[in-house]
């Protein structure tokens, strides 16, 4: 339920509002508006009858909302989320571009990379060291010793990181390391991780699931903001479906969907859509034409000897003329690139 509260309501008329809630027991979430205050619900198994409210003074009105995802949702906030990471902002006008290797090799391949997709104009430094892979037996990342290197690329190039939480046991290693928590699409509906991560104040990317719908996306979202993490944005990494052409497909209408239901952030990974070198700058183009946030580029020097998905990564060549490309998209929609804010490196 959502319930709006008049222009010249008082303090005590919201005390009341946020007391009568919480006799319920249930939750609530002030939401200040433009020009007054709305009062979020959430917590209730079934239907609230909207006069239990709206017989208290202040109460201009109370709404339910229909749709299971409430605080992602657009009823409770119709502006955009921003968020903030680092000097960058996701989700306003700019485009921000994330963008490194699939996993962190060795402290001089995550140095030299993050120095190259600077250079080209990347805002923030992506890179696992934590690695959920398919096969037991294949690379499973560098853990510690992988958030180290990142840390050292960081104080290098000023670059803040995204990488991934594989669960709850290296929760308190990644969190301490990274700018973004990243929650892949594995882990999409690995609601106890979730929960924690939302206690957390630290901005967290939420992948798609492998064949999650936009409800269920929503919904997991759901579960980071109902912990009291609002900075969260999502990512479109590609769906299974019955195409064999490319690793996954990207499913590009979900960019204006979900900016349509939801305020969240939106970006696009053309890389794991694909899993095809030659793709992804094309799908990056068409990502950005589609009203997408920012993007996550894979990027490696040497892809043939990559120990995670060298076949989708860039040279530092080609990731170059791509960001000429999309500098221009984003200027042709009167977007242009992310900046940093003042005091930013």
């Amino acid at each position: 339920m959502l319930i709006l509260m008049s222009s010249d309501h008082t303090k005590k008329q919201l005390a009341d509002v946020l007391a009568r809630v919480r006799k319920l027991h249930l939750k609530a979430h002030v939401i200040p508006g433009r020009n007054s205050v709305a009062v979020g619900i959430t917590g209730n198994a079934r239907a609230l009858d909207p006069g239990l409210f709206e017989i208290l003074p202040g109460v201009l009105e109370a709404m339910r909302v229909t749709r299971p995802y409430k605080l992602a949702g657009r009823n409770f906030k119709h502006g955009d989320t921003v968020v903030t990471v680092g000097p960058f902002g996701i989700g306003g006008p700019g485009l921000v571009v994330i963008a490194g290797p699939c996993a962190v090799e060795s402290e001089a391949q995550i140095i030299r990379i993050a120095h190259s997709v600077k250079k080209a104009g990347a805002q923030l430094l992506r890179g696992g060291a934590y690695k959920p892979r398919t096969s037991p037996y294949a690379f499973q990342g560098l853990g510690r010793k992988g958030l180290r290197f990142l840390a050292k690329a960081k104080k290098e190039t000023g670059m803040p990181i995204v990488t991934e939480i594989l669960d709850q046991r290296s929760l308190d290693d990644v969190a301490e390391y990274a700018d973004v928590l990243q929650v892949g699409a594995r882990n999409m509906q690995n609601f106890a991780l979730l929960k924690d991560l939302g206690k957390l104040r630290k901005p967290v990317m939420l992948k798609r699931g492998l064949s999650a719908t936009l409800d269920e996306w929503l919904m997991s979202a759901e579960y980071l903001l109902s912990e009291g993490n609002d900075q969260v944005f999502l990512c479109e990494r590609g769906i299974r479906a019955f195409s064999d052409h490319a690793r996954n497909t990207l499913d590009l209408a979900a960019v204006p969907a979900v900016k349509e239901l939801s305020h969240l952030p939106i970006i696009v990974d053309p890389s794991h859509a694909t899993g095809v070198r030659s793709r992804v700058a094309s799908m990056a183009r068409a990502a950005v034409a589609a009203g997408a946030h920012g993007l996550m580029i894979e990027v490696h020097d040497r892809p043939d000897q990559a120990l995670c998905d060298g076949m989708q990564a860039l040279r530092p060549d080609d990731f170059a003329v791509l960001m000429r490309d999309l500098a221009a998209i984003s200027a042709a929609l009167d977007r242009g690139m992310a900046a940093p804010k003042h005091g930013g490196r």
